[in-house]
């Protein structure tokens, strides 16, 4: 690695399948030290497990860090000084690499077959022991540590498969390194086996292509899951083969299940009725579809909002960030060790605190295409905009607004039989058609406070219950006990469209 002092980070997923939340966390925390240093952010593309490829997951990955607003600065799409991007347009570089290990005596070839290791686990397990490619097994097992140079030598001239093995130190030592959140950690070597770093197919594993593709794109700072820590040593451990300054590195709490045990998985999200993935995501093979964030109507904002605060706290109550602020209050310092409980309420909450925070206008711009959806000519922009402004504090999805104001567009085809039962009894019924009548030939200004003003001295007037006009008034118009101010709704649908309702209200529970 060079001698620059500027901050490089990398996100580098497997196109497997469908990005998990936790990556675009990952993702997250390197964008948001990146945006903090004045530093560059990279997309790698891990491919190298070529069976494991899943047609179109690439395109997903980066659609999806897209949507969240995680700008790259190199990468496959825009390019950059130190691509190729996709480790599989790395290949050629890799096998030199591991030749300089196999001549420093780092590494070593293995010609065992995937036979000879199953019965090798057999053996061990028959023992009571568990199965290890290590400094215990490898002399027992085949390969150019335990053979002959002129055998080995045949062998690859007779194109018999091998695979590169790292050879972890004879001396059993101990590997220290520091972690940017978890402090000194430490590992034995003995209790560690000899990875594969180049498989039979002509390709690098993770181990060996990562190491490499840091030091040659000269990534400063690893900043990944906690499921590569077990993997640290041998990477600290290449570094120091290759005799290469390590970067710093950095790993991640896990994202855990709602309940608070274990890795949040698809099968959670699935069983709870919440998205694990940005985007929704149809298996190529299977055609199986599963949800996203994106199409379940949350905002990028509230999602990357949401994610931040799973496993890093600011240290303060503030739990509403944009990114600006998310770059200036993010540290590791703050990040915990310890698992983050997903908890799909609170993702929720993010989305309706960010929902309320957009202005009518433009929520009735989203608004539009849901009503159009339902076979509802959307009103002009600034009554869709009012009507909005009524109910949007109580939904949390852009979608949920229909729910709320449906009965502004359509009259209701059916009445809450609870509140029917409850309130349009004794003298209301024949109240609420005299209140059709007054609305329809009192010459007052159509204005709620007027309105409300006028009606309430009928009630009294009349020796009413409020409480049972009121709410009925409610039922004829809306079609339940919901829905913002009464006369608020009577002023915004109009004189003409309440007597309607109040009359069919009247007809259909009876007058």
């Amino acid at each position: 690695m060079s001698n620059q002092s500027s901050v490089r980070v990398r996100f580098a997923p497997s196109p497997t399948g469908p990005l998990h939340m936790g990556g675009v966390r990952t993702a997250l925390f390197n964008y948001l030290f990146a945006r903090q240093n004045n530093g560059t952010f990279v997309l790698r593309i891990e491919d190298t497990d070529q069976t494991r490829y899943v047609n179109g997951a690439e395109d997903y990955i980066i659609e999806s860090l897209k949507w969240c607003g995680l700008e790259f600065d190199e990468g496959p799409v825009q390019g950059g000084s130190y691509g190729p991007y996709r480790q599989s347009e790395r290949k050629a570089r890799y096998r030199r690499f591991a030749d300089q290990l196999l001549e420093k005596g780092h590494a070593y070839y293995a010609f065992d077959t995937a036979e000879e290791l199953d019965q090798a686990r057999k053996v061990a397990e028959e023992e009571g022991r568990t199965f290890s490619y290590d400094e215990h097994t490898r002399l027992a097992m085949k390969n150019s540590l335990a053979l002959p140079r002129e055998e080995v030598d045949q062998m690859i001239a007779n194109g018999q498969p091998y695979v590169i093995r790292f050879k972890m130190p004879d001396e059993a030592e101990v590997v220290e390194d520091e972690d940017m959140i978890r402090g000194k950690v430490s590992f034995r070597t003995s209790e560690l086996d000899d990875k594969v770093l180049f498989k039979a197919d002509g390709m690098p594993t993770y181990h060996l292509a990562n190491v490499v593709d840091d030091h040659l794109m000269e990534i400063t700072h690893v900043i990944r899951g906690e499921e590569w820590l077990p993997s640290m040593p041998l990477h600290v451990l290449l570094y120091r083969a290759f005799g290469w300054d390590k970067p710093v590195f950095a790993h991640l709490p896990l994202i855990l299940k709602p309940q608070g045990k274990g890795k949040l998985s698809k099968r959670d999200g699935d069983k709870l009725g919440f998205p694990v993935f940005p985007l929704k995501w149809r298996d190529p093979e299977s055609g199986e579809v599963a949800a996203g964030y994106r199409e379940d109507g949350y905002f990028p904002e509230a999602f990357i909002n949401m994610l931040a605060l799973l496993g890093w706290n600011p240290g303060t109550e503030q739990e509403l960030f944009s990114k600006d602020e998310l770059v200036n209050a993010f540290s590791f310092d703050r990040v915990n060790k310890a698992g983050a409980r997903f908890d799909p309420e609170k993702a929720r909450w993010f989305n309706h605190q960010y929902l309320i925070q957009k202005t009518d206008e433009e929520l009735a711009g989203l608004f539009g295409p849901v009503l159009v959806e339902k076979g509802v000519v959307p009103p002009p922009l600034d009554s869709l905009a009012s009507i909005v402004g009524l109910v949007k504090e109580r939904v949390s999805f852009v979608s949920e607004l229909w729910e709320q104001s449906a009965f502004f567009f359509a009259i209701p085809e059916e009445y809450d039989a609870k509140v029917a039962k409850k309130r349009w009894k004794g003298d209301v019924p024949a109240f609420m058609s005299q209140l059709a009548v007054f609305f329809a030939e009192e010459e007052i200004s159509w204005k709620a406070e007027l309105l409300k003003e006028k009606v309430s001295g009928m009630i009294k007037e009349k020796e009413m219950n409020f409480g049972a006009v009121m709410n009925s008034l409610r039922l004829a118009l809306v079609g339940g006990s919901f829905g913002p101010d009464l006369f608020t709704i009577v002023e915004m649908l109009g004189r003409d469209e309440v007597v309607d309702r109040i009359h069919k209200a009247v007809d259909q529970l009876g007058g």
